[in-house]
């Protein structure tokens, strides 16, 4: 194993199982805007055979949390650190300060970096969304192969103004309506295809290369807009004519038969008008953005099954740790029934096919649906906005393949996770720079026993929506500015938060508020950016 060039190992390996020369490849999949409950392992309707089957030959998290937004989650899950500590607390579209910078701070160390230093080959494909100025690049922070986007990606068939394409630190595609399919010219640009033409093809690539490899694969799919291969649409068609109200149900029976919820669990009021209320052509319209929506993590699923079956060719695939999760809950973005539903329906689909941008949408009331049986979406941490399906598939280490584990977990999490199988330091110093401590968790000894539950203490912040876990206890808020604001649930009893129990324990409210403002404090959350004082003008 090659040394960081300053080597201080503060995660410690489980029981140094992993020998040097025979370390296992690394595979990150994460989806963009998935809710918690759409893929079919974890009780949905979508056809996911291959996600499935990394379920059943891994093992499944049902207590796995993400930040509850696109930049924030993905600045912790390659940084090991709570977003703001990482210096992205919010998205990377302007600089408030310390905690809220649009990039990652030169404090913390990615997977990509730790990885490469201990002698693996790095490789991306697909959404950085980290930072997107030059110095701040995948290519930049560890990655030695990078074929991508560096910002948002709200187009599939598309490269929109200010989202160029590059191919390591070079420019590949500058904005067009019509970006050429590099390794496949005979097909239509599709990005949940593309990016995995290149995840592959790096892959292939690393079949000559005798150190392990670490690839990140990170899909825009199912984010908004609604685009869609037309044959996977058509698959789709006529599955949600029964509407929201009789998927949830659907979806929270088989969640209990499979353990992914307790027996006792109710659906979460949802706050959206009654399918049987709206007439029968909004009901056929907003069926077809359901479609949609479910044609993109199909076609997502067959792009993952391409990468499984490269990796079973080339003999790997049992040599390899497979992660797949969700970046954060289902979107509401858009209204109830989302972007542009007046204007944009199923007889003038044609016209917006490929319209991209904020041209459609699901809207609230299907992403409850995706969020089953949760309350909230994206942007809030109630658990609807911050609860993830975790998937580990490792034939190797997995001893229950096929099974759960109520283990609660985090995205901080992974970074922790990775060194620990790879044997890999984490270091005090990088570059030059001080690097902060992680702060999470290995999650190999969930992997060994799965049944072995240990508490977990938990924070989150995101536009004011705060939180913090503490074992089963759950304190959350729509506005840490408002003292009276704050909640609390037990989610040993009801995840669903619906009960309300701070008027019963108000010493471990007012405990937990305090506990979490000195996270808070810690991890440069606060002071809020309004509050900070401005830096004199030079």
């Amino acid at each position: 194993m090659k040394p960081l060039c300053i080597v201080v190992l503060t995660i410690l390996i489980s029981g140094q199982i992993f020998a040097d020369d025979d370390r296992p490849n690394i595979v990150l999949i994460m989806a963009d805007d998935m809710g918690f409950s759409d893929i079919g392992c974890y009780g949905g309707e979508i056809q996911t055979p291959n996600i499935d089957s990394l379920a059943e030959g891994g093992l499944r998290f049902t207590q796995f949390y993400n930040t509850g937004r696109c930049c924030p989650t993905r600045a912790s899950l390659m940084t090991g650190l709570y977003p703001h500590a990482s210096g992205v607390g919010h998205m990377v579209y302007s600089d408030r300060g310390v905690g809220y910078h649009p990039y990652l701070n030169k404090n913390c160390v990615t997977i990509a970096e730790a990885l490469g230093s201990s002698g693996y080959r790095t490789m991306m494909a697909g959404k950085w969304h980290v930072g997107h100025q030059q110095g701040q690049w995948p290519t930049d922070r560890g990655f030695q192969h990078f074929y991508g986007i560096h910002i948002h990606v709200d187009s599939y068939f598309k490269v929109l103004p200010g989202c160029p394409v590059y191919y390591n630190d070079q420019l590949a595609i500058a904005p067009t309506v019509n970006p050429p399919n590099t390794l496949h010219p005979e097909q239509e640009w599709y990005t949940t295809d593309v990016f995995t033409d290149w995840s592959i093809k790096f892959l292939k690539e690393s079949q000559s290369d005798e150190r392990p490899f670490f690839l990140y694969t990170a899909y825009n799919s199912p984010h908004w807009p609604l685009e869609a291969p037309q044959e996977n649409i058509d698959r789709c068609q006529g599955r949600y004519e029964g509407g929201w109200d009789v998927l949830r149900a659907q979806k929270l029976q088989k969640m209990k038969e499979m353990g992914i919820v307790q027996n006792g669990t109710q659906l979460s009021p949802s706050g959206c008008p009654e399918w049987s209320e709206l007439t029968p052509d909004d009901q056929q319209e907003l069926a077809f953005r359901r479609e949609i929506y479910a044609a993109q993590i199909e076609r997502m699923d067959e792009n993952i099954g391409r990468i499984i079956q490269t990796l079973r060719e080339s003999e790997q695939l049992d040599h390899t740790l497979i992660f797949f999760l969700s970046d954060n809950g289902c979107c509401a973005e858009g209204g109830m029934f989302g972007y542009k539903w007046n204007e944009n329906s199923k007889e003038n689909f044609a016209d917006w096919r490929n319209e991209s941008g904020r041209s459609s949408s699901m809207g609230e009331a299907w992403s409850n649906a995706s969020n089953t049986p949760f309350r909230m979406h994206k942007r809030w941490v109630h658990e609807g906005g911050i609860a993830t399906p975790l998937i580990a598939h490792w034939p190797q280490r997995i001893e229950t393949p096929g099974g759960l584990t109520h283990q609660p977990g985090h995205v901080i999490d992974i970074l922790a996770t990775c060194l620990d199988v790879a044997d890999a330091a984490y270091p005090e110093e990088f570059n030059g720079h001080q690097i902060k401590q992680s702060a999470g968790k290995s999650l190999v000894p969930a992997f060994l026993q799965p049944q072995q539950v240990q508490d977990r203490t938990l924070f989150w912040e995101h536009e004011a929506h705060a939180a913090m876990r503490d074992g089963d206890w759950k304190l959350v808020t729509l506005n840490a500015h408002s003292p009276e604001s704050w909640e609390l649930y037990n989610l040993s009893e009801e995840r669903t938060e619906t009960n309300d129990l701070r008027s019963e324990h108000p010493e471990r409210v007012d405990s937990m508020i305090a506990r979490w403002t000195n996270w808070a404090e810690e991890a440069n959350v606060l002071p809020w950016p309004k509050d900070r004082p401005k830096k004199p003008k030079k």
